[in-house]
């Protein structure tokens, strides 16, 4: 009997980017950006740039919605039905309903008899976080494991996935509701620039070390401290990943990173607009695994 196909899929939230996606064969489903009144998909008919313009030009503050259980029935529904199985990766479940409605999208489709098993994953992270763990699925599907398999070794790795930004302004965050107005007027008299890290043990967030200084000077900073905190990195990939930067400062972290570690493959990738909205312009992280 030939092996049951396996589709690997991710919430619009992973961020891998055009050449990694193709190299994967990977799935997005958008999540939604509400705007003025007006519900988009993520990536799909609105951009980063369009809403950091509405912030400035008009003071609307997107509003971000995740996929609901019925959208994730209808997506899946063709591929179950053909008998595939597919691994699907979510955003982190302790910053989104996103797991919690696709788990709900699996049973029911499982309990409606079709051949195939949906497999959804809490990635405990966001972002190129999560991109990190999709390329993870998609060399074991080369390997030739399956469906249930390839599950089993996503959620016993996760914890080895190391996400982290650098916000360049608290405006977003306070305008969100998840930072006071006094927390980001103080940070922007006293140029601070707070690290803000991902728990890989649940996916929250947290404020980590708190950087002086514009973005020329905080950015390598940051990234020898990241790579200097791990002494067992994974050397195959590590990501730049941001909402939007100068072309200078991406090249400074790329390089950056070249004199702290080789690595077999940087990717730079931006941010997509569920992301930016909530971290604001100029944010920018580094993104990598460890082995143990």
């Amino acid at each position: 009997m030939p092996e049951k196909k396996i589709v690997l899929s991710a919430d619009s939230t992973c961020d891998i980017g055009e050449e990694l996606k193709a190299r994967y064969d990977v799935h997005f489903y958008p999540f939604h950006i509400i705007l003025e009144g007006r519900d988009y998909q993520d990536n799909v008919d609105v951009t980063v740039k369009e809403i950091f313009a509405a912030y400035y030009d008009r003071k609307a503050l997107p509003q971000t919605a995740a996929i609901n259980m019925s959208e994730y029935v209808e997506y899946f529904q063709d591929w179950v039905n053909a008998g595939y199985d597919v691994i699907h990766l979510n955003l982190g479940g302790a910053i989104s309903s996103a797991h919690k409605n696709c788990l709900l999208a699996a049973r029911e489709l499982q309990e409606s008899g079709a051949p195939g098993r949906v497999y959804p994953i809490d990635s405990f992270s966001l972002s190129t976080g999560i991109a990190l763990q999709v390329i993870d699925a998609g060399d074991l599907i080369k390997a030739g494991l399956s469906a249930g398999e390839i599950a089993q070794r996503l959620e016993q790795n996760r914890s080895h996935v190391h996400a982290s930004f650098i916000l360049d302004t608290l405006d977003f965050m306070r305008a969100g509701g998840r930072c006071s107005t006094v927390a980001a007027v103080s940070a922007n008299l006293l140029s601070l620039k707070p690290c803000i890290e991902v728990d890989n043990t649940d996916g929250s967030m947290h404020v980590g070390k708190k950087y002086r200084g514009n973005l020329r000077k905080v950015l390598p900073s940051y990234v020898k401290d990241k790579l200097a905190q791990y002494p067992c990195i994974k050397k195959d990939h590590i990501f730049i990943t941001y909402s939007s930067i100068d072309p200078e400062l991406e090249e400074l972290v790329r390089e950056t990173i070249k004199s702290a570690e080789e690595f077999m493959e940087i990717h730079a990738t931006r941010a997509s607009c569920t992301i930016a909205s909530h971290c604001g312009p100029n944010t920018l992280g580094i993104l990598f695994e460890t082995e143990d």
